[in-house]
């Protein structure tokens, strides 16, 4: 019998903090009423896997503790050995924002971890590149069908030329026009397709396809002194002539990105996106902290980690800004939460508007619950940084990057941000997948792992069995994200060609 056939056979619960009150049920398919765990405590029913067994008895309007912090309130008295589904936690209010403590508790460095390299593309401005792509910007969404189909006809007939350049990549988005360009919050999509449009992926070469009368001239998506090519398709004559000159200009950049040749380049040339989607209850527990400690092994070696995800931060803020290296970046870091706040107060909902029905199903009773476990994949360095939406990265080290917890909106942000590798943790599981970077998918369950044997690329739910540990796996995260970013092994969605639409984060009025 193979070790993990034979822990399956014994019924284990997960406690993180010795004075939690709660635990969860780590058997793949749950278990059932009667079931006695080694330390005697026994099932009152059936607890499927994920969710919440109670520790001990729960006086109502008591408090539920899961990471060392309340997660929520009983609704009414909870006997030892109960399931504790989400309609028995009263939700806790979030932390007073003025009343944060800031940069008391700044971790110390950890020794620097030298020696490691990656081998990417440099670029003419100093930066690096972990493919070689060409893209394709977009103004407006108004030329999005004739850029595609230029695009399909490049990959068909042009690129195979051209065997040293990846993909042609459409940066389609729904902005550009019918929007309030000149209101305050349109910085947020306008420097969002800026920073897109000079990614590094995409070597230095630049070109936008717009229509001619948008509010969002092709021109405001170029930074100034850039070289770029511009193809208006309102003066060309007729469709095949649009066609014809997207496909020209293309084959001229194609040329130039050809020359391009893998380098050895340090890893702090390294921008890292750290995101979780389809979460769950094992995701606090084996996925996000492997990749937690994986971002220290990235700040260490110098290079950039970003965590975003607002709602998924904001019930956990207490435990972030101690961490700030500084009071500017806490208060950074407050004010970005603030705005959110103010955000989902116009839209007259709150952060508990985040927790899908399969967040539930695999037994996170709410978006407090959810937040302290996304924020262990941030790891335990100290935030010397905080971007607000779209903004571009420039500090060495980990860096909150605020975006909505959107995994298409915020994996679009973190693009804009620079992020040449994305780890994404996922624990119900989701095919997810980013044309511009690499996305290392990273399982929170060994059932998840097996069940999508071709789409999870790192296992993290051995954690939770005792076959491996969160250090182990952050090892195996970290160097994976070498390889990947040197070209020398494809994710999952690489290897599938998935990868979903941009999506654009637009607070802004639509006129």
């Amino acid at each position: 019998m193979s070790l993990t056939e034979d822990r399956k056979e014994v019924p284990l619960y997960i406690k993180i903090n010795p004075i939690d009150n709660v635990a969860i049920v780590v058997n793949s398919g749950g278990l059932p009423e009667g079931t006695v765990f080694a330390c005697g405590l026994e099932l009152k029913e059936h607890i499927p896997q994920g969710h919440k067994v109670a520790l001990a008895d729960i006086e109502q309007d008591g408090e539920i503790l899961r990471y060392g912090e309340v997660i929520g309130y009983a609704v009414h008295s909870i006997i030892k050995g109960s399931w504790i589904d989400e309609s028995l936690v009263r939700m806790p209010t979030p932390p007073d924002l003025d009343e944060l403590s800031i940069g008391n508790k700044v971790p110390q460095p950890l020794p620097p971890l030298e020696g490691y390299t990656f081998e990417g593309f440099r670029n003419a401005n100093g930066t690096a590149a972990t493919k070689n792509i060409l893209g394709i910007s977009t103004s407006v969404q108004c030329v999005a069908g004739v850029l595609d189909y230029a695009v399909k006809r490049i990959k068909e007939e042009i690129l195979p030329q051209y065997p040293n350049v990846e993909d042609v990549v459409a940066l389609n988005h729904n902005y550009g026009c019918g929007v309030a360009i000149d209101a305050p919050e349109a910085i947020v999509p306008i420097r969002t397709l800026q920073n897109l449009a000079t990614h590094p992926n995409f070597g230095g070469e630049i070109m936008v396809v717009g229509l001619g009368c948008e509010k969002l001239a092709p021109e405001k998506l170029i930074p100034d002194g850039d070289a770029a090519t511009i193809v208006v398709l309102q003066e060309q004559r007729g469709f095949h002539q649009m066609v014809e000159k997207i496909t020209k200009e293309a084959e001229e950049q194609l040329k130039r990105l050809n020359s391009r040749k893998r380098v050895t380049c340090p890893i702090s040339d390294l921008v890292v996106g750290m995101q979780c989607g389809g979460s769950d209850a094992f995701s606090g527990v084996t996925a996000n902290p492997a990749v937690g400690y994986a971002a220290d092994l990235l700040v260490r070696a110098g290079a950039t980690v970003l965590f975003s995800e607002v709602t998924e931060v904001r019930d956990g803020i207490h435990l972030l800004t101690p961490r700030a290296v500084n009071e500017e970046v806490g208060r950074k870091l407050i004010q970005e939460m603030k705005w959110y706040d103010h955000y989902l107060d116009l839209g007259e909902v709150d952060r508990s508007a985040n927790t899908t029905p399969g967040n539930k199903r695999g037994g996170l009773a709410n978006i407090v619950e959810k937040a302290l476990g996304s924020i262990a994949k941030s790891g335990s360095s100290a935030i010397v940084g905080v971007l607000s939406p779209g903004e571009k990265a420039k500090e060495k080290g980990l860096i909150y990057a605020a975006t909505p917890a959107s995994d298409f909106v915020c994996g679009t942000l973190q693009l804009a941000s620079g992020i040449h590798v994305q780890v994404f943790t996922t624990g119900r599981g989701t095919p997810y997948g980013l044309a511009m970077a690499p996305v290392i998918k990273v399982g929170t369950r060994n059932a998840l792992a097996q069940q999508w044997h071709d789409l999870i690329d790192v296992n993290a739910g051995q954690i939770a069995t005792g076959e491996a540990t969160i250090e182990e796996v952050g090892w195996e995260i970290f160097r994976m994200i070498i390889e990947v970013a040197s070209g020398r092994k494809e994710t999952w969605a690489e290897h599938w060609g998935l990868h979903n639409a941009l999506c654009l984060f637009n607070p802004a009025p639509v006129t």
